[in-house]
């Protein structure tokens, strides 16, 4: 699935690839996805990577890890922290060290 990231309200120039895979189902609609995900910038990628648990009530906060990058991110270290701010909308905040 790719995106493009607003920026309060602004495109910066950026796509979030990602793909996600089911490794748990259980009861009460509970089930934990190991993702792999791209941030495509101008300047290079971040790779990002975790396992995080959704509930019938959905998925909650998500801490996700950088792995690496590409161009100006090769050295990336950090994390990615996901809000889901509604039923369609996600707020992305980047913790990068580079």
């Amino acid at each position: 699935m790719a995106r493009h990231l607003p920026q309060a309200d602004l495109e910066v120039g950026a796509s979030f690839d990602e793909v996600c895979t089911v490794t748990r189902t259980g009861p009460n609609d509970t089930s934990d996805l190991q993702c792999n995900i791209t941030l495509s910038l101008s300047e290079g990628q971040i790779t990002v990577q975790g396992v995080f648990s959704i509930t019938g009530s959905g998925p909650g906060d998500i801490t996700l890890a950088i792995t690496g990058g590409t161009g100006c991110y090769q050295t990336a270290q950090g994390f990615i922290h996901a809000v889901n701010t509604s039923a369609t909308e996600t707020q992305l905040t980047v913790h990068l060290i580079r």
